[in-house]
């Protein structure tokens, strides 16, 4: 599915309105039913897992020529949003394997993206491993290493908060190949999960997203062959700037998601519940929250559709428009969704604070969508950077 030149961002092209109906309808036959065991029993979504593999939704961003679907960025967040929508847990399917794998298809050779993307396309997974506990948001003092050893590389350190860790079959790795050079002696590779010397470590137990597990992962003397790294040595950060463009709008689209599913349960309630004689839907103030939850969702579709769409029409990494956007994106809606999460549960009352109805749920998961990929912070000084360089937005 390719982008259809003329793309108007106020009405989606039929392929897309058509994607979105296919991937709702599996995901509230297929995902929802689970999603609150999912949640309860911090618990791998299994069950997306498998429907995801066997409709193709998994990893749709794989281009034909590897095998895959080959669909633009802006599908791709129509189908994680509407997973999210549902479970947020099962919506990092999709979203991690191509935060997993965009590196690679950016910057990686033929020869390994024809490796790693097979085994997407027959379902496995990928994830990305850049945070370690001391190198988060300043992630240029990663402390992990990569020494060459004859023809291969040779890794060691740690990760932390790595998404669907001990799931994935395949992890982007960034390591420093060379101290003195600062963020410019960090280079990236694909490790597999039967690398000689690669373990997952423990589990964090968090406040949402449960059902995606969080792990360390641990690389002792774990030996890599030559030919997995990604690009050239030393251009690792690059890599991994570039793929935070092309992904931040995926965590928009997973908060959009969110907050869309809180709201059509506070829509439903508010027209099913009654209070001195008449549903609750017929007050005014009941309105107004509605109508600016509304705006704010309509908004962020917005901002999350357009920097997809500069991801795909090939706006250079880092450059103003697809770099501005994709934090923007990102930024605005992971910030609606919490505001949303919490005026849906406002609406239902004490029955929103109940696990009852699955809102509460919403803004748990909601949260960490301000965080990841980029802490909410972090995207607007990405923001502020780039305007000032720049002295315009556009």
């Amino acid at each position: 599915m390719a982008l259809t030149p003329g793309f108007d961002l106020f009405q989606l092209p039929e392929e897309h309105e058509e994607l979105r109906s296919v991937i709702r309808d599996l995901a509230e036959k297929q995902i929802a039913p689970y999603a609150a065991d999912v949640d309860e029993n911090e618990r791998f979504p299994q069950e997306a897992l498998d429907a995801l593999n066997a409709s193709g939704f998994n990893a749709i961003h794989v281009p034909e020529e590897f095998g895959g679907q080959g669909a633009d960025s802006v599908a791709a967040c129509i189908v994680i949003e509407e997973v999210a929508r549902v479970c947020g847990s099962s919506s990092l399917i999709p979203a991690v394997n191509k935060l997993g794998t965009m590196g690679l298809i950016l910057a990686g050779s033929d020869e390994l993206k024809a490796k790693v993307l097979a085994d997407l396309n027959e379902g496995a997974m990928a994830s990305y491993a850049l945070t370690e506990r001391g190198a988060g948001s300043d992630a240029g003092a990663m402390k992990t290493r990569a020494v060459r050893d004859g023809d291969d590389w040779v890794i060691n350190g740690s990760k932390c908060f790595i998404t669907n860790g001990g799931k994935s079959t395949w992890y982007t790795v960034m390591a420093v190949t060379d101290a003195e050079k600062g963020a410019n002696g960090i280079s990236a590779f694909m490790v597999h999960k039967d690398d000689p010397g690669f373990r997952v470590g423990g589990l964090e137990h968090k406040m949402g997203i449960k059902g995606s597990p969080t792990a360390e992962l641990y690389f002792e003397d774990c030996r890599v062959p030559g030919d997995r790294i990604i690009g050239e040595e030393g251009t690792g950060f690059k890599t991994a700037l570039a793929t935070l463009d092309h992904t931040r709008p995926t965590i928009g689209a997973q908060a959009l998601g969110i907050a869309q599913g809180a709201y059509d349960q506070a829509v439903k309630y508010v027209q099913e519940r009654e209070q001195f004689g008449k549903q609750i839907s017929a007050f005014q103030n009941t309105q107004f929250m509605l109508a600016d939850m509304r705006i704010k969702l309509e908004s962020a579709r917005l901002m999350v559709y357009t920097a997809a769409a500069n991801a795909e029409r090939g706006q250079a990494a880092g450059g103003s428009k697809l770099g501005l956007m994709a934090a923007a994106s990102k930024c605005y809606a992971s910030d609606i969704a919490m505001q949303v999460t919490d005026d849906a549960i406002q609406l239902l009352g004490g029955y929103g604070y109940t696990r009852e109805f699955p809102v509460e749920r919403m803004l748990r998961d909601a949260k960490i969508t301000q965080i990841y990929e980029g802490t909410n912070q972090v995207c607007r000084m990405v923001i502020g950077r780039q305007v000032l360089n720049e002295g315009k937005i556009r």
